[in-house]
């Protein structure tokens, strides 16, 4: 059955190829901050919008919102602008788009938020799957990038916490350009293999249809099992891989 999505955050990299897979069958609303990425949106086959997430409110994105089915988050500062754009788009922004879909009325859209591996409260010890391998990354990222997972730990935990509409975490590893495979090790598996981007998006279109996959934080990383038998099974187990 065709859906009414909206992507916020819609030039990633990520985004393009998620909307690339959607348009087909779906309507697909791409909001973005650059009115000079509307082509790149259009060129999608999706309907741009430029909306700062900075600068709007809840009340304007709540506008957008209101009679869709799904929203994907997948926007980020992506390093730049330092700490303080970093919080400002990464944690504020994800909680301005949360407290907007709350504010709907009528039927609230289904969130899909695209985090990554190993965003969890670095005080606690690190899940007992992880390895020695898996540690020294855990360790590395927060050194290279501290105020990133500080940051999309904080949104994470907020949407974790909210009862009122029906959300969805994927946390991707190491991020690549390579063709996709249409395979991964999704759930609760190790995190130093990094994953392409085309599979990242196909995970992210295949939980359009996955309301069962509601208040579950999903890891996923490059692996050999198919994709979609991959995320089936890990819906299915219901295990969440976000320790808050």
């Amino acid at each position: 059955m065709s859906k009414k999505v909206v992507i916020v955050g819609g030039h990633g990299n990520v985004s393009l190829r998620l909307t690339r897979l959607l348009t087909p069958k779906h309507t697909v609303t791409s909001i973005i901050r650059d009115p000079a990425h509307a082509s790149d949106i259009a060129a999608a086959s999706a309907s741009p919008l430029v909306l700062s997430i900075e600068e709007s409110t809840p009340a304007d994105f709540a506008k957008v919102f209101t009679g869709q089915d799904v929203v994907y988050w997948s926007a980020g500062a992506g390093g730049k602008g330092g700490e303080a754009r970093t919080k400002a788009v990464d944690y504020e922004g994800a909680v301005k788009v949360f407290d907007a879909i709350e504010a709907v009325e009528g039927p609230k859209p289904r969130l899909i938020l695209v985090s990554a591996v190993d965003v969890r409260d670095p005080t606690k010890p690190p899940p007992p799957h992880y390895n020695d391998a898996d540690i020294a990354m855990s360790e590395r990222m927060r050194k290279v990038i501290p105020a990133y997972m500080h940051w999309k730990y904080e949104a994470d935990k907020n949407l974790a916490q909210r009862t009122a509409f029906k959300w969805t975490i994927l946390r991707p590893g190491g991020l690549t350009n390579e063709p996709g495979t249409g395979k991964a090790a999704v759930g609760r598996t190790h995190i130093t293999t990094p994953i392409s981007r085309d599979d990242v998006a196909k995970a992210l279109a295949l939980l359009l249809d996955r309301e069962d996959a509601a208040n579950l934080a999903i890891d996923i990383v490059g692996g050999d099992a198919p994709l979609e038998e991959a995320l089936d099974a890990a819906i299915k187990k219901g295990e969440t891989d976000f320790l808050y």
